[in-house]
């Protein structure tokens, strides 16, 4: 477990003077975070907060979100959850979280500026960011996809990875996303394998292997694409004009949560526009509307993100998931 006492120079560094606010001394005591962050990531959000709540004892566990899960869910079973708050990849896992009751509603959290898609409707957490994912593709190749559709073409044959669902949160999002659209649907995924597509892990090896030249097509997160496309890798990305799928790192606080005001603090904070202005320096495409994104990101308006259903999503996930699994032999 890690704690937190003080500010770290990266993150002032981070942070900048467009982040600087009174420090409320109002808020005191130990606050237990669960993450599934980067650890650098996790470690600037946990300083900046600290920034605005310097009496507050931060303690962050980090790992990803099915591991984190696995520990919580032993930790219930024993009677001894730990965290307060929650700050995880994807709305599904919250809404399983919220239909087992593990959840505290935040009614209070000023979300006001924000897409109501993005929030659960009855405050029991609340979207931090948009992490999309869109194409990736290698230099060499000839065609340029537009769509998800082109994937279908002649040209992409035997050259497409995507994470696999069974191994990806994101890939489970955009998997939901775009077979609940009409002009996608299932037939869309059975065309990719058709196509020799190959499933398999996360983000990072579809990204390496289009950046490698092993595949010329792939699904990835935007973050991963664009910023080493800044550092000069032989690739490029495309938010597709069907619309982009979206994992939105949400935020939670338990139900057993012992520092309830730290927690709603900690809300406060990430949804505030110090928070959200966190989230661009951090490279990501904030939630909420008013903050900038990252520079390399094109403008909002050209970034249309679809929409799903996340209870419906979970309701469906084992079909969803065996479906996919009988498609590409997973």
């Amino acid at each position: 477990m890690h704690r937190t006492a003080a500010l770290a120079l990266v993150t002032a560094a981070l942070a900048g003077p467009a982040l600087a606010q009174d420090a409320d001394e109002s808020v005191s005591g130990t606050l237990v975070l669960y993450t599934s962050q980067p650890d650098q990531d996790a470690q600037q959000t946990v300083d900046a907060f600290n920034e605005v709540y310097p009496d507050v004892d931060v303690e962050w566990v980090r790992d990803g979100t099915t591991q984190m899960m696995a520990r919580l869910r032993a930790e219930f079973e024993a009677g001894q959850p730990q965290p307060d708050v929650l700050l995880i990849a994807d709305t599904v896992t919250m809404e399983s979280l919220e239909r087992d009751g593990r959840l505290m509603a935040y009614p209070d959290a000023d979300v006001s500026a924000y897409d109501d898609g993005l929030m659960d409707p009855e405050g029991y957490y609340f979207s931090t960011k948009l992490i999309t994912t869109g194409i990736v593709y290698n230099e060499a190749a000839e065609m340029v996809p537009e769509s998800y559709a082109d994937l279908l073409e002649p040209a992409a044959e035997n050259n497409i990875v995507m994470p696999s669902p069974l191994e990806s949160g994101a890939a489970t999002i955009h998997m939901v996303s775009l077979t609940g659209l009409p002009d996608l649907g299932w037939d869309y995924y059975e065309g990719l394998a058709e196509q020799g597509a190959i499933a398999q892990g996360g983000n990072g090896g579809t990204y390496q292997a289009v950046a490698g030249g092993q595949a010329l097509y792939g699904f990835v997160v935007d973050f991963l694409a664009l910023r080493n496309i800044q550092d000069g890798a032989p690739v490029g990305f495309v938010f597709p004009e069907e619309g982009v799928s979206a994992v939105t790192e949400p935020v939670a606080i338990l139900e057993t949560a012992q520092n309830v005001e730290a927690a709603q603090a900690f809300v406060d904070f990430l949804l505030s526009e110090q928070g959200q202005e966190l989230a661009a320096r951090q490279g990501y495409l904030p939630a909420h509307p008013d903050v900038a994104a990252p520079d390399y990101f094109p403008d909002r308006s050209g970034i249309e993100v679809i929409t799903f259903d996340p209870a419906e999503a979970l309701a469906n996930d084992a079909e969803n998931k065996e479906r996919f699994a009988e498609t590409f032999g997973g």
